[in-house]
């Protein structure tokens, strides 16, 4: 495959010379391959993508900016009419991206899933959350494979972006797409290239994260390939959806190994009175054999607290016993616990008062700095076990002006922002840094706060140092 995919995307060649060089070298791709792969290389398919969100939104707004007329689904007609005005509802993708691709005529969003027949290519970008005893849901995979199999038609690709166990694709989608008659293969085509979205990474947009593709055939993965690399660095092709499943769940478990790690690490630190950030940022001026991660709070976003616990229940179906990554999982569970005992204990040692009836001001509540994602953000958690200790908690985050409803954490719907003046932060028993983000100015914190209990090292990374910080 790879000498295909070099071949078919140099940029030198020709639409034809490239469907020439993938046909020769994929003799299985039939008529129904040869014409998608066509009018994908001539910018003459429509993309369609299932599922507006954190990932689906931004591959929509690449596809029309590199050329390709798009037509994007959502179940929420709130999205769908937002976008259609030309306005964003995810802060670190612009109003003026949305108005531009809409003036262009690039994009339609749509909440008629009849029109799923129209695309020639269907990426399916919904989410997969685990269930309440952390197990996979696949609702909104398995109703978005029902609509889409209500409607296919010969000709199309269906893509699946969203993270998920391996075996999902062909175990669970591909049933859904057949049910109708046509097959996998000859009458239509099924990829899966798990999505690498990263929001507000300035340094990683979309178009310069290369993407991981398995085919449900060779065809499959010739024309998935060719079309991520119409507006990506590159792709790179694996022999089969279950390894580019499993891939995206290697990439995250990694993460949430080595931040289990390095929270390990700080409880030891803390205990001998070492500066575990220091420890970090000296080791990682060794050229090799070390890689930073950083202590936190607890894990959040869509991917790094859910990703673990799909391979651990698959791995169940082979009676095999993830230790390592369930003990991960626990380590990085018990971090809110680890914050508040530590917040408790700085109350007492430092003002002499209890946490019960302490006012407590938490700064940040998405789950990393400079979004407004509050997906899986243990700033949740860690609000929810204060107020449940008795503590009169509130908070302020420049990204999320307030808590929109989650299913874990409904009491919280509602709850707004505070602004951060000199006397809010000195009506505070304690200032609890959850999410370390650069808009806040903490030197104004630091100057007017009785106690700042920081979880992120974001005072120390401003160049402050001062007696009523306390590291978390």
């Amino acid at each position: 495959m790879s000498a295909i995919y070099q071949t078919a995307t140099d940029s030198a060649l020709s639409p034809s010379r490239i469907l020439e060089t993938v046909t020769s070298a994929d003799k299985s791709v039939n008529s129904a391959g040869h014409g998608l792969i066509e009018s994908i290389v001539a910018r003459d398919a429509i993309i369609g993508v299932v599922g507006l969100g954190y990932v689906g939104l931004p591959l929509a707004c690449l596809f029309a900016e590199r050329g390709f007329q798009v037509l994007g689904f959502d179940v929420d007609v709130t999205k769908t009419d937002t976008l259609n005005l030309g306005a964003s509802y995810i802060e670190h993708i612009p109003d003026d991206r949305i108005s531009a691709m809409r003036d262009s005529g690039k994009f339609v969003a749509s909440t008629d899933f009849a029109k799923l027949r129209e695309p020639s290519v269907l990426i399916i970008c919904v989410p997969t959350p685990l269930t309440k005893h952390r197990e996979p849901d696949l609702q909104y995979i398995e109703k978005t494979g029902a609509a889409i199999g209500s409607t296919l038609r010969p000709g199309q690709i269906v893509i699946l972006e969203s993270s998920t166990y391996p075996g999902t694709t062909r175990d669970v989608l591909k049933p859904l797409l057949e049910a109708g008659g046509l097959r996998s293969g000859t009458d239509f085509f099924l990829a899966y290239s798990p999505e690498r979205e990263d929001p507000a990474n300035v340094c990683y947009s979309t178009s310069r994260i290369p993407k991981i593709v398995g085919g449900d055939c060779q065809t499959a993965c010739d024309i998935a390939t060719i079309l991520y690399d119409q507006i990506v660095v590159g792709a790179v092709a694996v022999r089969n959806p279950e390894t580019a499943e499993f891939v995206k769940l290697a990439e995250n478990i990694f993460r949430a190994v080595n931040i289990a790690l390095v929270n390990e690490l700080k409880v030891i630190c803390m205990a001998m009175g070492v500066d575990v950030w220091e420890v970090i940022e000296a080791a990682a001026t060794k050229p090799f054999g070390f890689m930073p991660f950083y202590p936190g709070p607890g894990l959040g976003g869509h991917c790094i607290p859910v990703d673990p616990f799909y391979l651990t229940w698959k791995a169940r179906e082979f009676g095999i016993h993830t230790k390592f990554i369930e003990l991960a999982g626990e380590v990085n569970a018990a971090m809110p616990e680890f914050v508040i005992n530590q917040l408790t204990q700085q109350l007492s040692a430092r003002q002499g008062i209890a946490l019960r009836g302490a006012k407590i001001l938490m700064l940040g509540i998405a789950y990393k700095k400079n979004v407004d994602d509050l997906r899986e953000s243990p700033a949740l958690v860690i609000y929810e076990m204060l107020l449940k200790r008795g503590a009169i908690v509130s908070y302020h985050d420049p990204h999320i002006g307030a808590i929109k409803p989650t299913r874990d954490h409904p009491a919280l719907s509602g709850h707004c922002s505070k602004e951060l003046t000199a006397e809010e932060i000195a009506g505070a028993d304690a200032v609890l840094i959850v999410t370390d983000h650069d808009q806040i100015d903490y030197d104004m914190v630091v100057q007017n706060a009785r106690l700042v209990v920081d979880t992120r090292n974001a005072v120390a990374r401003a160049g402050i140092d001062a007696a009523n910080v306390f590291k978390a």
